[in-house]
């Protein structure tokens, strides 16, 4: 095991490091971001427009429907409250010093030398949410959590870290936004996830930037025999570049993945999206599904599967649609196989609106905007799970005004 010393010197070497794709960004133009913020008892108490923000990242300030709120503002834990005495919801931070044993959790998945994103957050000391459902507790609800940024040039740095132990089942609702007047920051998000034997995890990420906001999370998640993990990543507002490839590794037999993703680059925007899936166990199962759309900016749609263990199997879909001559779709799907017993199939297609649909709705009474919607509405519908009912009419209000604008 290394030490912190050791630990810190590869972060230190890694800050020297451009990124290694996609857009950089110079952190020394940013300053960190402040944990001296003050702490909201109850989240209805919030302004009226920060209360609008979190409803729309999936976040409800009343907390109804929900097992327990935590709020980062910033740098600094605003809020944190729980309702169900058989969960755990606390800082990274507090968890760290409750449990000695959780310095074998922290930074195990995602290594401190990744890229100088991880290692600014690493240096910093980042804090972020701990979240653990005890063996075989089941949450009827699910954990809310909301990463703000609420002041202008700064970088906030998160470190995220759940555990579902053997046998339980928990849900995570995570929106991530900034508040209103902020053009320009930077978000770091580590998150580190481990879902233990039988145990399941649904996680929904929603996506509410800033147009000059750069996003960069980390995130890795490690499935022992028999675990599921399920997760909705949604990013349909205008954002300055979101870099995103989480990684899950099956470990353990019989290990179940799904992570789907939408998103919708506007003008302006470049978005490095996907996910992979690495089998190190026997009778693994993933899939992982993207539709994108761009309005005028770019997309870069990536898949990776890594087959490493007999009778695994793996479908890779990734579906982008351009709705402007400046826009951009690139998909990039790859798969490997190290053994002889395993199946790993994709499908990737880009390309627009066919005119023939557009007319044959029309025919049938609609207009071309509600045609277009209508086609646009089903591209992005493919049966994603648990996503908050309060998000479906403002993603709906999304799709409408992104139909309006295709034609």
């Amino acid at each position: 095991m290394q030490s912190r010393n050791e630990l810190k010197k590869r972060a230190e070497s890694a800050i020297k490091k451009s990124a290694a794709y996609g857009e950089d960004f110079d952190l020394d133009t940013l300053g960190i971001a402040s944990t001296e913020i003050a702490t909201s008892e109850n989240l209805q108490d919030l302004d009226t427009e920060t209360k609008k923000k979190l409803l729309n990242v999936g976040v409800v300030p009343s907390g109804e429907g929900r097992v327990g709120s935590f709020l980062m503002l910033d740098n600094a834990i605003s809020h944190k409250s729980l309702y169900d005495s058989s969960l755990e919801l606390m800082s990274t931070h507090e968890a760290m010093e409750k449990y000695y044993w959780l310095k074998d959790y922290s930074w195990k998945l995602v290594a401190v030398d990744t890229d100088k994103y991880t290692a600014t957050s690493y240096l910093e000391n980042a804090n972020g949410y701990f979240i653990r459902a005890p063996a075989g507790q089941k949450a009827k609800l699910p954990v809310q959590t909301c990463l703000l940024l609420g002041s202008r040039n700064v970088s906030q740095t998160v470190h995220n870290i759940i555990i579902v132990e053997e046998g339980a089942e928990l849900d995570v609702i995570t929106g991530c936004a900034t508040k209103n007047g902020i053009e320009k920051a930077m978000h770091l998000g580590i998150s580190e996830m481990y879902v233990k034997k039988g145990a399941t995890l649904n996680f929904t990420m929603i996506h509410n930037w800033a147009e000059q906001v750069g996003v960069r999370p980390r995130t890795v998640v490690h499935l022992e025999e028999g675990a599921t993990f399920i997760s909705n990543y949604i990013s349909l507002k205008p954002v300055r570049s979101i870099q995103s490839y989480p990684t899950v590794k099956l470990e353990g037999r019989g290990a179940v993945t799904r992570l789907s993703t939408i998103a919708v680059a506007h003008p302006g925007s470049e978005l490095d999206l996907g996910s992979r899936a690495v089998f190190n166990a026997p009778d693994t199962r993933a899939e992982l599904i993207s539709r994108t759309i761009t309005t005028g900016g770019k997309i870069i749609a990536r898949g990776e599967m890594i087959g490493n263990a007999i009778n695994a199997k793996g479908h890779l879909e990734c579906r982008g649609l351009v709705l402007s001559n400046e826009g951009m779709q690139r998909a990039i799907p790859i798969l490997e196989a190290n053994v002889e017993d395993i199946e790993l199939t994709h499908e990737a297609a880009v390309g627009k609106i066919a005119r023939d649909q557009v007319e044959y709705l029309m025919a049938r009474g609609l207009s071309e905007d509600e045609a277009v919607g209508m086609i646009v509405r089903g591209f992005l519908d493919f049966g994603m799970r648990g996503i908050p009912e309060e998000l479906k009419d403002d993603i709906d209000k999304t799709i409408s005004q992104i139909g309006m604008k295709a034609m």
